[in-house]
């Protein structure tokens, strides 16, 4: 894994591949106490040409900037934050599966891991990049339609809060209403806004998109929902297939009448949504078990410039040189 580390006598980051193994924190660290942490997911993958790719790096290393930003903490440069995803890959090049078998996933971590009792920032801090081999997010399988409940208890976001950041605290709120749904046999739980609940938010670990026709519309980046990588890129997608996208606010009740409607995120890529139930009332979209044909087309097109079996005319892909 890649560790760099933040101190004050440098104002900078220094460090680089290292064993992976557990990490040493003070129980007095900033981030078991108050929470100091933001993270990324990223994958890599063994492409159709046979290169070790990455995606859009660039994009979640201003997003971890980002978060650093809101949570009071130093950020890592972009140069700094590719090089150590590129290292972390390189070093584990081994662990990448088979072109369309998997993917290697990377967890970037910035961590507050100074010690300090009183509320404030923490005097330094450590950022490190680990990887695990992965295959589909959800049980069924990477292609099987997911069953989604509507949320009406609780909220993930409110607005003005944290929910446009990626940082660690935002996801342990969503296990009680996920492990719910899960044994209500659902795949997940997609959450409505805070002001009103009327209006779609997201899904626990992804964006989502409502398709009537050839218009997609998907909840704007108001400060609630959180700016995913893949949503920008199947917004970009979508447009060049011919597709009108618009970013606006999606009530839940014209989720209920759309053709169809599917996530997107690092771990689930492109994933249609198979049934949606909100107040009991269960829509199916599609077949059931049968990808429902924009998420497949996307999805196609997707994982297709992901893995170079087809062009990249966006030069959203990232070769990562190997070791000899």
């Amino acid at each position: 894994m890649y560790r760099a580390r933040w101190s004050p006598d440098t104002a900078s980051y220094s460090g680089g591949l290292v064993p992976y193994g557990p990490l040493s924190l003070d129980p007095a660290s900033q981030v078991l106490n108050y929470g100091q942490s933001v993270f990324e997911g990223m994958k890599a993958q063994r492409s159709a040409a046979g290169r070790l790719v990455l995606f859009r790096p660039d994009r979640n290393a201003a997003r971890l900037a980002a978060g650093a930003a809101r949570l009071s903490m130093p950020p890592v440069p972009a140069d700094l934050f590719v090089t150590a995803v590129t290292e972390a890959v390189r070093a584990n090049a081994a662990w990448v599966p088979p072109t369309g078998k998997g993917a290697l996933y990377l967890r970037p971590l910035l961590l507050g891991t100074g010690p300090i009792l009183g509320l404030g920032p923490a005097p330094y801090y450590d950022f490190v990049v680990f990887a695990s081999a992965v295959g589909a997010y959800f049980k069924g399988g990477q292609l099987t339609p997911i069953d989604l409940v509507v949320e009406e208890q609780f909220h993930r976001a409110a607005p003005r809060g944290m929910g446009g950041t990626k940082a660690a605290g935002n996801y342990s709120p969503v296990l009680v209403t996920q492990l719910a749904a899960k044994k209500a046999g659902f795949s997940d739980v997609v959450y409505l806004d805070a002001k009103t609940d009327t209006f779609l938010e997201e899904v626990s670990s992804c964006n989502i998109f409502v398709v009537k026709g050839k218009t997609i519309r998907t909840p704007p980046l108001s400060g609630s929902i959180l700016p995913g990588v893949t949503r920008a890129s199947i917004i970009d997608l979508a447009r060049s297939c011919g597709y009108e996208v618009i970013e606006e606010p999606v009530p839940v009740a014209d989720a209920m009448v759309a053709d169809e409607v599917f996530t997107t995120g690092t771990a689930v890529v492109v994933c249609a949504i198979g049934s949606l139930t909100l107040r009991g009332q269960k829509r199916q979209f599609g077949q059931p078990g049968v990808p429902t044909p924009v998420a497949l087309e996307l999805y196609k097109a997707l994982t297709g410039l992901q893995t170079e079996a087809g062009p990249d005319p966006f030069g959203w892909v990232f070769p990562v040189t190997e070791t000899k």
